[in-house]
């Protein structure tokens, strides 16, 4: 990395251990790119005991953390939430006036990434967004997403359907790059453990079926909220002999009281059930690797899993709306829709499906192509953004139209 005063900085924002795992090729890259200068900006969740004080792992990684930024209430109800992105603007935007980068880079929908935005467009930093133009129809996440494709210069979208959305949106399609999914880089590139380093790690047994469950809050549309968790408890039961990882929910609203119950639940069940604050993108990506089946609503079971080759079960509407692979089932949140999603996913004939590994979100390339962009891209250039409109479409400007 060239360390002088002229070399591009490149500013990465990261609240929470699921996003740092996607992030973490990128930063690498930056960091080792002669002429860019790599700035670490970690908040939230990263910050949090209660979520496993993750920011360690990005130093242990061997990145400095050139800011940390609180904006976590102890609460996770929505007045909390609300008020930690109040609190993320003001953190980022002393911060971000302090560091000056050239870009600032943000991965996906979470309310921390809005605040980091909102701070940087009004300090007229440009941003680049990665994960642009998904839609997930059941979090609240699907509306931060598109207004920070709206604030957002670049844009490296995971699929051409989704390039497509972020030009309908009004963005240059010279901006608007699809590079694939950061976490299929990161399958590819990293060294997994295999079961038996896991169990050893662990400390837990790892005999067949394996199950691998994360169930997120849904923040947006209908829910059946925590009945919705007592069905899969309750279509988890049927399934005596399986071995169970349950990997804690996001810090969302709910989150906590979800925490709860599963805590509540693995102490009473009969059932082999380990639940993991953090896993940490090793761990979790082998054990991934091992199941028999994902389980849950979280995004790793319609990107990651696929390209695994390993069958995933989502459940309810979070995801609703993303690409799928014909790896995935989807069920509603009832007892019954879980537990035969489940049951057809252990079947011999489905995991020889899953096992050819289709995905539809790129080839693993997507560092690459991203640090391409952005240790060339014109930083002049970024500074105003004109709207993009559809050739098909009518223009607003037309004599009929004016006043």
């Amino acid at each position: 990395m060239l360390n002088s005063h002229n070399a591009r900085k490149i500013a990465v924002a990261t609240g929470s251990r699921a996003e740092y795992g996607l992030l973490s090729g990128l930063m690498r890259a930056i960091q080792d790119q002669d002429g860019m200068r790599l700035q670490v900006i970690a908040c939230a969740a990263h910050l949090s005991v209660r979520h496993g004080m993750t920011v360690n792992q990005i130093i242990e990684d061997g990145f400095k953390v050139d800011a940390r930024i609180e904006t976590l209430d102890e609460s996770d109800d929505p007045v909390a939430i609300a008020k930690s992105v109040g609190r993320g603007v003001m953190g980022f935007a002393d911060t971000l006036s302090e560091l000056k980068p050239d870009i600032l880079v943000v991965l996906g929908d979470r309310y921390e990434m809005l605040a980091a935005a909102q701070a940087a467009l009004l300090l007229n930093i440009p941003i680049a967004h990665i994960h642009g133009g998904e839609v997930t129809e059941g979090a609240v996440d699907e509306a931060i997403r598109h207004a920070i494709t709206k604030m957002a210069s670049l844009h490296f979208t995971a699929a051409n359907a989704y390039r497509d959305r972020v030009i309908q949106m009004g963005e240059q399609p010279k901006r608007v790059f699809n590079v694939g999914a950061p976490g299929l880089d990161l399958i590819r590139k990293l060294k997994l453990r295999d079961k038996n380093q896991l169990q050893a790690e662990l400390g837990i047994s790892l005999n067949a079926p394996i199950f691998l469950v994360t169930y997120h809050p849904v923040t947006w549309g209908r829910s059946l909220g925590d009945e919705a968790i007592q069905a899969l408890f309750s279509a988890l039961e049927s399934f005596p002999n399986a071995n169970i990882i349950w990997t804690a929910p996001n810090a969302d609203a709910g989150g906590q009281s979800f925490y709860m119950l599963i805590e509540s639940w693995s102490g009473s069940t009969s059932l082999n059930v380990q639940v993991f604050t953090n896993l940490g993108s090793v761990r979790y990506l082998s054990l991934m690797a091992i199941a028999d089946v994902v389980i849950g609503n979280s995004s790793s079971g319609i990107i990651e899993a696929p390209a695994m080759g390993t069958p995933s079960v989502n459940i309810g509407s979070r995801q609703q709306g993303r690409l799928r692979s014909v790896s995935i089932l989807d069920c509603d949140e009832s007892e019954t829709a879980i537990y035969q999603a489940i049951h057809q996913a252990l079947t011999p004939e489905f995991q020889k499906l899953a096992a050819q590994k289709n995905s539809v979100y790129g080839q693993g390339d997507s560092v690459k192509k991203m640090l391409e962009v952005l240790s060339s891209v014109e930083l002049k250039d970024l500074n105003t953004k004109a709207f993009y409109d559809l050739v098909d479409k009518p223009s607003i400007t037309s004599s009929k139209d004016r006043l």
